[in-house]
């Protein structure tokens, strides 16, 4: 059976390691969050993710998923604690989060707004401070993992969808993060350029976190899944075990990827 939050905690080695925060590349204590209208999106949520983990957080549309991701890099603010790589979440710690922390939006318009590719990519090493050297090797070496290299004096939106999915990842890349942190990477997506960004995802050596619908890409590339839904998490285990429950994906509103579609 799969981890669910509701058995007790001391069974779930994945719950009690959250309980020492500074272990862990990301360490997040009890974290709730309400919106202005007093929704709460987020309800004393606790994860860990340890380094080189490829994790996949799952769950229904608005089950919180994309009010976490917001949190991991001072977005937003809630009650609770985040920490990465030891650092606490917080106004003073902002510009060194944001640079540990390579958020991957949605919509990749939302991240280029620059004239050229090379530009979108180097925005961010400028930004740190990076003598002129330090960023053209971070631009050639994100491009090169994203397999974009030969495309840094195109126009970033003349681009296909595919294409600028690369190039917002490469400018996160290009600042060296300690995790990558993804909201729905291949929506939008044909399935030639689902295909692609698969096989990218599964090459790149940094720890991940992937919010998403695609059940098919969480089997592809994940070996552990977090279901968060109602703003909690309600199970937390191997990819295996969740996605063969089918039982607890549907009632979760979400679908197992071994399950033939009627």
């Amino acid at each position: 059976m799969p981890i669910v939050h509701d058995q007790i905690s001391a069974a779930n080695p994945l719950l009690t390691r959250a309980s020492a925060p500074g272990s862990h590349l990301l360490s997040i204590q009890n974290l709730s969050f309400s919106y202005p209208d007093g929704q709460a999106a987020l309800q004393n949520v606790s994860l860990a993710i340890e380094h080189g983990e490829k994790v996949a957080l799952v769950g229904p549309n608005g089950a919180g998923k994309s009010t976490l991701m917001l949190h991991l890099n001072g977005i937003l603010s809630g009650d609770g604690q985040v920490l990465i790589a030891g650092l606490e979440v917080n106004k003073s710690n902002l510009p060194l989060i944001r640079a540990k922390v390579g958020l991957v939006f949605q919509n990749p318009d939302d991240q280029l707004f620059s004239p050229t590719v090379y530009e979108d990519v180097a925005f961010g090493p400028l930004h740190m401070g990076l003598p002129e050297e330090d960023v053209h090797r971070c631009v050639k070496r994100a491009l090169e993992l994203v397999g974009m290299q030969q495309y840094g004096d195109r126009l970033s939106h003349h681009l296909s969808a595919g294409e600028k999915k690369r190039v917002s990842i490469a400018t996160v890349l290009s600042m060296e993060p300690d995790i990558l942190v993804f909201d729905e990477p291949t929506a939008g997506l044909d399935p030639r350029a689902r295909r692609g960004l698969i096989r990218l995802l599964k090459g790149l050596p940094l720890t991940t976190l992937v919010s998403t619908h695609d059940m098919h890409m969480v089997h592809e590339i994940f070996s552990r899944v977090v279901i968060l839904d109602e703003g909690r998490i309600v199970a937390d285990g191997p990819a295996e075990l969740i996605l063969n429950d089918v039982d607890l994906l549907e009632s979760h509103g979400l679908e197992s990827p071994f399950e033939p579609v009627s």
